[in-house]
């Protein structure tokens, strides 16, 4: 495992003797660890006495990334947040212009409508969840979005407005959590921070909803933290 996590860290071929240095292992030994899985794929020799990794892990990469299910992964992180914070926890992910709420933890202390239920479909520019996927997109993108949809008005404080959004989204890159200011639902709150796949593309979105009068911005790391905790899971590394 060592020498695997030694080649990890290397684009180009690395020699026997470097691997056994970063290893701490005895030359002969590593000798005989990269013969064996050589052997059965997980290394590859490059140039005579440098290797490099194998063929193999990609396929068994493959296996484990198609059993990843983003829900199953969730659930365990969204009650452990729901019991920290005691609001609803949603999990959403994008389809064409909306967002699609796939999972959720009800508080059940709300008597306001929460529009956060599995299968509810909502506008990207309105949600937290929706912002988060806007502010990963090209700026042509973002604008094609805005002529598409006419960023229609939902209460007195959505984003109606290309320059407004433009600058929601600036904010959401500098903070790395996007905020719902009662944009979809009067008297409803959201804050969201991204899950990334191991390739670092964001596949969800983990949010918080809760009355207005109930919502605390100190919420942000912590819905952040669970957020890279599930991007973990899921293969994220933050140092990518």
């Amino acid at each position: 495992m060592s020498v695997l996590d030694a080649l990890a860290g290397h684009p180009d071929p690395v020699s026997l003797k470097q691997l056994a240095a970063e290893t701490g292992l005895h030359p002969s030994t590593t000798h005989r660890i990269l013969a064996a899985m050589s052997q059965s794929g997980f290394v590859e020799r490059a140039d005579p006495g440098t290797y490099r990794l194998g063929i193999r892990l990609l396929e068994l990469g493959n296996v484990v990334r198609s059993r990843l299910n983003i829900r199953d992964a969730a659930m365990p992180l969204m009650q452990k947040l729901h019991k920290q914070i005691g609001e609803s926890v949603n999990l959403g992910t994008r389809q064409g212009d909306e967002i699609i709420y796939v999972e959720r933890t009800s508080s059940g202390r709300s008597s306001v409508k929460v529009v956060h239920l599995i299968g509810a479909r909502a506008p990207l520019h309105v949600t937290s969840v929706g912002k988060l996927y806007l502010a990963e997109a090209r700026t042509s993108d973002v604008r094609a979005y805005a002529e598409r949809t006419g960023l229609p008005r939902y209460t007195p404080t959505s984003i109606t407005t290309l320059t407004a959004l433009e600058a929601e989204l600036a904010r959401i890159r500098k903070e790395g959590v996007s905020h719902d200011n009662e944009e979809i639902e009067t008297g409803l709150r959201c804050i969201a921070a991204p899950v990334r796949d191991d390739t670092g593309v964001i596949v969800g979105g983990l949010s918080i909803s809760a009355p207005a009068e109930r919502y605390d911005p100190k919420w942000a790391p912590v819905v952040r933290q669970v957020a890279d905790e599930l991007s973990a899971t899921l293969g994220y590394k933050t140092n990518q």
